[in-house]
């Protein structure tokens, strides 16, 4: 198949970005899938240290980009999948240190010998995230079910709207069913209905991922896990498979009603 370049994002700092972009890399080489996951957070780099692989940096997507080394010099190789590879973000630089056409540039490099592209881009709308989308043509936007992650969320997906060509599909983090029931955390349809893009995924919350994270192994290697699974599934629907999404406890009357005020549900 055609390499595919996926790029995962959020409005929001802090809902579980870089770790989906870890476990999801690490779900599709599983699969048997050669998979890259680059680190689009120039100066703030952190997919190194949930991945375990912080000590076998030399060289960076900046190194890259300026030609202080070959691109194959720069990928690590996971310590668990040899189908799965790392290209680190500078750490020492800024975001204006790389361009978007630096970052199409070494895409079209790395689709000759992946099957999939998955680029952790910056929280936010400036610099890094334009860079980190200007090569994908599939967007996973990040959130949690707070109202603050929801409103940046509406605000980036209205921006990749806008973009020809990119598919923007929603991945709901640290759902939690009995605060679901108890009417103190929104639902996935909540969500879903105000952001209005196709769900691809959600993920329970499990504080078995702060371990993993501080471990630096991610949660997907555990397939017992239901939090696991959970990957597990958003990998094989990127696939093509249908797979049944997570069952979760009731969430009694929607918080449509209050919610629509804030977003710009009525625009779409």
């Amino acid at each position: 198949m055609a390499a595919r370049i996926i790029t995962i994002t959020s409005g929001k700092g802090g809902v579980g970005k870089t770790t989906s972009t870890a476990n999801l890399g690490v779900s599709l080489a599983l699969m048997g899938k050669r998979v890259v996951v680059m680190d689009g957070d120039i100066g703030l780099r952190n997919l190194d240290v949930i991945m375990g692989l912080e000590n076998r940096i030399i060289y960076d997507v900046v190194d890259v980009a300026e030609g202080v080394c070959r691109l194959r010099q720069a990928l690590v190789r996971d310590k668990k999948l040899s189908e799965l590879y790392l290209l680190p973000a500078a750490q020492t630089r800024d975001k204006s240190s790389l361009s978007p056409n630096d970052v199409i540039q070494i895409c079209s490099q790395l689709v000759e010998t992946f099957d999939f592209i998955l680029i952790d881009s910056p929280a936010g709308i400036e610099q890094g995230f334009r860079n980190a989308i200007a090569p994908a043509e599939e967007v996973i936007v990040v959130v949690t079910p707070e109202v603050s992650s929801v409103r940046d969320a509406d605000r980036v997906i209205g921006l990749l709207e806008e973009r020809p060509g990119v598919t923007p599909r929603l991945l709901i983090n640290r759902v939690n069913s009995a605060m679901i029931k108890r009417k103190e955390m929104l639902s996935p349809d909540d969500v879903v209905e105000i952001l209005a893009i196709e769900l691809l995924g959600i993920i329970p919350e499990d504080e078995s991922i702060i371990v993993s994270t501080n471990h630096g192994t991610p949660i997907a290697h555990d397939e017992k896990l239901l939090v696991s699974r959970a990957y597990h599934n958003i990998a094989r629907r990127l696939l093509g498979e249908d797979v049944p999404f997570l069952a979760l406890s009731d969430s009694g009357e929607s918080a449509r009603g209050w919610l629509s005020r804030l977003f710009r549900t009525g625009d779409r």
